[in-house]
């Protein structure tokens, strides 16, 4: 959510966190109240889709903390106890989960209008880590609170439970994808993903800077640094993208359906 009018930043106020070690240190918040009903994204995010006015009226009781949240921190960590869902206002989060070998396996990045936090409802404790790829601000949602105007708001339980449903079936298809393309049909995957994220955000579908390293992309994708690298080089021999750096332009967004095996739509 995104509206500078309805902001009101208050220095040196703060108040202790349910659970600390689920959010980032003191310095980096900043509590303030946030109103959905003029934000630019309140169509992408979850309390205020496609509600009416009256419907809006009882959504208000909530009040939601914005958290800033710097480049490198954490959001929430794996094991912290699950309190609030997190709308990303601006900025974008990798999220992430520490293996036997103590190794780092990226899970997923998030970008503005996202929701985090979705991992923690079932269990009641967040399964990985989100840390932010850049400095960010995110709209706390408490869940108890967001549970108790959704038996008001019929609409607001509806589309809660259908964004659940396409985070499982979005998760599940990735995994089943990963497990059969090739290096060049998951990089194809990412980039289309990104562009069709970004362009559902009103940014641009062909431009864009990747906020995450490549190390975290080749994590994500189970592939190997190098790998990425060369597919990002081959893909731009074959001029199916422009490659500067941390920012892609797509050229070829056919090619990159070809590449994956798919005819566009």
């Amino acid at each position: 959510m995104n509206n500078d009018n309805t902001v009101s930043i208050m220095p040196g106020r703060s108040r202790a966190p349910a659970d600390a070690a689920s959010l980032p240190a003191p310095g980096a918040i900043a509590h303030c109240r946030t109103v959905c009903a003029t934000c630019e994204l309140r169509e992408l995010c979850l309390p205020c889709c496609g509600l009416t006015r009256a419907e809006m009226e009882i959504a208000e009781r909530m009040v939601f903390t914005r958290l800033r949240v710097r480049r490198g921190d954490r959001l929430y960590r794996a094991g912290s106890r699950f309190t609030s869902l997190y709308a990303v206002r601006n900025g974008s989060f990798k999220s992430m989960a520490t293996l036997d070998n103590g190794r780092e396996q990226v899970t997923g990045f998030s970008m503005t209008g996202e929701v985090l936090g979705l991992d923690g409802i079932g269990p009641g404790q967040h399964a990985c880590d989100a840390a932010a790829l850049e400095d960010s601000d995110v709209c706390v949602i408490p869940f108890g609170g967001l549970q108790e105007v959704a038996h008001e708001i019929p609409a607001l339980q509806q589309h809660f439970r259908k964004m659940m449903s396409r985070e499982i079936v979005r998760q599940h298809g990735m995994m089943l994808q990963l497990g059969s393309m090739t290096a060049e049909e998951r990089v194809a995957m990412f980039l289309l993903d990104l562009s069709r994220r970004f362009a559902a955000r009103g940014y641009s579908a062909s431009e864009f800077n990747l906020r995450m390293k490549r190390e975290e992309i080749a994590s994500y994708l189970g592939l190997k640094l190098e790998t990425i690298s060369r597919t990002f080089s081959r893909f731009q021999e074959q001029g199916l993208i422009v490659v500067q750096q941390k920012l892609i332009r797509i050229r070829n967004s056919l090619g990159l359906l070809q590449v994956m095996g798919r005819e566009a739509d």
